[in-house]
């Protein structure tokens, strides 16, 4: 569905009446906040790129478009020039606000950069379309656009975080075509299911439910389930271009040694490959008709191939999100291409039901804890749910403090995607730590008690976060146990003073 910059941009007719939609909304109410949802190849980066431009032209207000990844932010501008939006992109080197430009896209840490800076005046702006709306990122910038109508876009409206469910910061959902209707119209390719049952009594699950990267490159490294996969691979993929999801970088590297040694064509890719290895890695796979590409936490959002033929999910996972994002990735319909595969090594068809089965996103969008429940007990139906608590006596020095929590390998996952350094997880628990020890202590010297009295708590997050690291040496883990304390107590020293005279 290309068309000309010089031409009038042509829809199909799903996308026409969800457009449609969109604007009969936005027009009723000038400070509407709506979720919109389209499966994963339905055209949302289309969909949402032809609202800013008739927005635009209608309102005559400057738009600006959110995403979380630099490759969204490059792909979204290319479709917006595309369909004849002329746009900006701001990134952490480049770009304000101009007063010839009409559209604007950014991602979220470098547009709130500069709000709090004062180069960018958030009143100006008339619609914000947040691509990737289910994730939690973008909730800290929706207060700066108190004049703006709002326009997330996911294609699962269902927040990772139970306790901050998308309708509380979305009044309407409205759902597009499902996965269902976009196959029996020729628009998504048909898939068929190979399920192999796999015990994942030994997975353990992070505060915020999803399997830990610890214990799934445990299970997914060792030779059975290796075993398995190049199996399944050679009895349903073989020859056909093929991407393999994992949970760790050491699964990838294990399942690339094994594939080579096998014989097979293969290269492995994850979020710390130099970004020419990178290029020429994903060049590979597309000129090359059996590829095979093993990756982590990489191609799940901003990749499309459509000569995916087959895609495995070595992993298992909680979120629906990544489970729908994964198989969407071989969702892409070709002429040469009507039907793709999926091997599920990780349980999820059980766990989520069948890819393109019905879902009430109405239903789950206005009753998510009821959605919430139903996932949880389906996954630790299969698994063991890792429990970490301080104790008692530790406990009862933080009166009080309510949430004494802190999901280190959630907050390191959020890191990656969203482009930050993996150590921004390590200053957040700090922060957190100080808190804790300046609320319950009433002079300096009890709060730097409290600090050392911590030392069992710091030494379970640094081991959480240099698991996440994987490779990360022992003299690293020490040095970084102490750091952290030298650093929590350096932080309760300078900020204690001004929490007193407040």
């Amino acid at each position: 569905m290309k068309t000309p910059e010089s031409q009038t941009p042509s829809f199909y007719a799903y996308q026409e009446k969800d457009i449609d939609t969109i604007f009969e909304k936005m027009d009723s109410n000038a400070k509407s906040k709506l979720l919109y949802q389209l499966p994963t190849g339905g055209g949302k980066t289309v969909v949402f790129s032809e609202i800013a431009r008739r927005f635009i032209k209608q309102y005559g207000k400057t738009v600006v478009i959110l995403t979380h990844r630099k490759e969204l932010c490059k792909q979204t501008s290319t479709v917006l020039r595309r369909i004849g939006v002329q746009n900006c992109m701001i990134t952490s080197k480049t770009g304000n606000f101009k007063p010839d430009c009409d559209c604007y896209v950014a991602m979220v840490e470098t547009l709130r950069n500069r709000i709090k800076s004062k180069k960018i005046k958030p009143h100006d702006v008339g619609l914000v379309i947040i691509d990737e709306a289910h994730h939690n990122s973008f909730r800290k910038l929706m207060g700066s656009f108190k004049k703006a109508r709002i326009i997330g876009v996911t294609a699962t409206p269902f927040s990772s975080d139970i306790a901050k469910p998308m309708k509380q910061h979305y009044d309407t959902l409205i759902t597009g075509e499902s996965i269902a209707a976009l196959i029996s119209e020729g628009f998504l390719a048909k898939p068929k299911s190979f399920v192999h049952e796999v015990e994942l009594n030994t997975l353990k699950t992070g505060i915020h439910g999803d399997y830990t990267v610890s214990s799934s490159n445990e299970l997914y490294s060792t030779p059975a389930m290796q075993e398995l996969l190049l199996k399944t691979y050679q009895e349903n993929a073989l020859g056909k271009k093929t991407l393999i999801f994992n949970n760790g970088i050491a699964t990838s590297q294990k399942v690339y040694e094994t594939f080579q040694e096998a014989g097979i064509n293969i290269r492995h890719l994850d979020n710390k490959t130099p970004d020419d290895e990178r290029k020429a890695i994903l060049k590979w796979f597309k000129k090359t008709k059996d590829a095979v590409l093993t990756s982590v936490s990489i191609l799940t959002t901003g990749f499309d191939e459509p000569t995916v033929q087959h895609v495995i999910l070595n992993r298992a996972t909680t979120s629906i999100t990544l489970y729908h994002q994964m198989i969407g990735r071989g969702a892409r319909q070709l002429p040469s291409k009507k039907t793709f595969g999926i091997t599920d090594l990780g349980n999820n068809i059980q766990r989520f039901g069948a890819w393109e089965a019905p879902l009430d996103w109405q239903n789950i969008f206005e009753n998510p804890e009821s959605f919430a429940k139903e996932l949880h007990y389906n996954a630790t139906g299969n698994s063991a749910v890792q429990s970490h608590g301080m104790s008692a006596e530790l406990r009862g020095q933080f009166p009080n403090t309510l949430e004494m929590t802190f999901d280190i390998e959630g907050g390191y996952q959020e890191a990656v995607d969203t482009d930050k350094k993996p150590k921004t997880v390590i200053q957040q628990s700090i922060r957190q730590h100080a808190k804790m020890c300046m609320e319950n202590s009433e002079t300096l010297s009890n709060a730097i008690a409290l600090a050392e009295a911590l030392q069992p708590e710091i030494e379970w997050r640094v081991k959480q976060y240099v698991k996440c690291l994987e490779n990360a040496s022992k003299n690293y883990k020490n040095w970084l146990m102490e750091d952290y304390q030298n650093r929590l107590k350096g932080l309760i020293i300078k900020l204690y003073p001004k929490l007193h005279s407040a």
